[in-house]
């Protein structure tokens, strides 16, 4: 219950930062999509090049499209790639693939989860691990492609 009055919390600020013009989302970039893995409080998980957590969304189906757009989209941007794709330390390169989003654009998958932000999410650190949103919970992803699942 904690988790979920965090999580609402959070994304209310966020959604205030937005409206009031901040733009707190990650940017993409032409450098190379990068995933590495770092220990965090849901033990060794991916983050991006930059040191943010990454997360997959149950809404999704493995190796499918992604399904968040809209306001998901906003709250969870997708981890987009325009570059070229390089494993970082501790993952499998195989394990990298992308998938088109409805714009043409690439989206970063790992295991054929597509891959996205958490909005408010500072660098370094996980904030709505295991929360319940948009039709799904989004979980962190550790580098073996499981999703990391807790008890409810």
């Amino acid at each position: 219950m904690r988790t979920h009055f965090l999580a609402t919390l959070v994304l209310a600020v966020a959604a205030a930062g937005l409206l009031a013009g901040a733009d707190m989302a990650p940017a993409s970039s032409a450098a190379p999509a990068t995933l590495t893995v770092r220990g965090s409080q849901y033990g060794r998980i991916l983050f991006d090049g930059s040191n943010r957590a990454l997360y997959a969304f149950t809404g999704d189906r493995r190796g499918r499209p992604s399904t968040c757009y809209g306001a998901c989209a906003k709250a969870w941007p997708p981890y987009i790639v325009t570059g070229s794709l390089r494993a970082g330390a501790g993952t499998t390169r195989s394990l990298y693939g992308t998938t088109r989003r409805r714009d043409g654009k690439r989206q970063l998958t790992y295991r054929g989860w597509p891959l996205y932000y958490y909005v408010a999410d500072p660098v370094g650190r996980v904030l709505c691990q295991n929360v319940f949103e948009f039709g799904g919970l989004w979980l962190v992803v550790r580098p073996s492609g499981q999703l990391v699942r807790l008890p409810r």
